[in-house]
């Protein structure tokens, strides 16, 4: 039997080692029950850090803790999935060809930004989605220190008042001034097109964010969008054109193209619609996790959100059931009643709230050293040693907060 796992992100890693888990609790050895995660890299991006410096130095490695569980790596990207012949078709960096057989199939393929044809986006936006964008806008960002003082090589600016805009627009005046020097005047901008700062937060950390911004300087505009943009500043919606050399694109998400391939509903962030156990109801066979699958969280209406949060526990979740199907066992049904979120405001501290409806737990300083635990440990793979690893997989105990 096989069952294999396409994505190396959080839902992928904790499918692996959920799956693993489930495997080594009723004695089943890796040549009867086969575990294949299939990846460009056998490394975890830690992606919710990408807004801070020295991207590249965030990722955490996999491949020992894979060996220690008895997971089999194939290097690789998956191109095709053929769902009718159950057969996954991938391709390296150097265009060797691989054809992987599944018995169950879990695919945990992540998401991606959206970015809209906007003229000049692609030619000059950058962003810190993926790692190599976050690596690309860091080595932007340095690029002119040594060139002349001028508004637009001073002036960044943020389109999207999310989550992630918030964090990488008050990450800024920070990593402006250790490049440039605290005598640099600068300007950060956040490009919001809705009323407010923070929509999908609610109202309760709302006056806090605003108060953070004030603090650093960070300015705003609302009901204003992107209309275009050119080597040297961008024009919004409204008309106000604003020198600068770098816009960060930060608005809006969708799941990986590779969930088009295959042959079952999606919603408008074209997340795979799964039921309770995370299957893909039409296609036999087939189990969707974290940001490519449209999961319900409870019975009262919430739905998993593409987040490193919900990620890690549907890929628990996923693996389990995908291996339990196999080994003729019941499924368990995901639930993830509680959700907290932890925003990073810079040199502002940060805020930690609870609940759908948000409430404010921690703010400031005590929040920030949440904030740095979360980011820096909690998140990180379990340490390669066989025992640890598969138990912090059980998916009813993953991100119990």
């Amino acid at each position: 039997m096989k069952l294999v796992i396409i994505g190396a992100g959080f839902a992928g890693m904790y499918a692996a080692l959920s799956s693993a888990r489930l495997r080594d609790i009723q004695g089943i050895s890796p040549d009867e029950l086969e575990i294949i995660l299939i990846a460009p890299e056998p490394s975890l991006v830690v992606r919710p850090r990408l807004y801070e410096p020295k991207p590249e130095t965030l990722t955490a490695p996999l491949l020992d803790l894979f060996a220690a569980i008895d997971v089999v790596y194939v290097k690789g990207s998956a191109e095709t999935i053929d769902t009718a012949g159950r057969k996954v078709h991938t391709t390296d960096a150097d265009g060797t060809r691989q054809t992987v057989s599944y018995d169950r199939l879990v695919v945990a393929t992540g998401s991606r930004l959206f970015r809209p044809n906007i003229p000049g986006l692609a030619e000059h936006g950058y962003s810190a989605d993926q790692l190599a964008d976050a690596v690309t806008l860091d080595r932007h960002i340095q690029s002119p220190a040594t060139a002349p003082a001028t508004k637009g090589r001073n002036t960044v600016v943020v389109a999207g008042g999310g989550f992630t805009g918030i964090e990488v627009a008050t990450e800024m005046p920070a990593r402006l001034r250790d490049i440039f020097g605290s005598d640099v005047e600068t300007r950060i901008i956040i490009v919001e097109r809705g009323a407010v700062i923070a929509p999908a937060m609610g109202t309760e950390p709302r006056p806090l964010i605003e108060e953070a911004l004030r603090k650093l300087g960070v300015e705003t505009r609302f009901g204003a969008g992107v209309a275009s943009l050119d080597a040297t500043g961008v024009t919004l919606t409204s008309g106000e054109r604003i020198e600068t050399s770098t816009l960060i694109w930060a608005a809006g998400m969708r799941a990986a193209p590779l969930t088009a391939q295959i042959a079952a509903e999606r919603d408008n962030f074209g997340r795979l619609l799964v039921d309770q156990a995370l299957r893909v109801s039409a296609v036999p066979a087939v189990f969707a996790t974290g940001d490519a699958a449209r999961a319900a969280c409870d019975d009262l209406g919430h739905y998993a959100l593409m987040s490193c949060q919900h990620a890690i526990r549907m890929g628990a979740f996923a693996g389990h059931n995908a291996a339990a199907e196999l080994l003729g066992l019941s499924t368990k049904t995901y639930h993830q009643k509680a959700y907290v979120t932890c925003l990073d405001l810079g040199e502002a501290g940060a805020i930690f709230t609870r609940g759908w409806d948000p409430k404010v737990e921690m703010i400031g300083a005590v929040a920030k050293k949440t904030k740095q635990e979360i980011n820096t440990a909690w998140i990180y793979p379990p340490r390669a040693e066989r025992a640890a690893a598969l138990a912090a997989a059980d998916p009813e105990r993953v991100i119990e907060l």
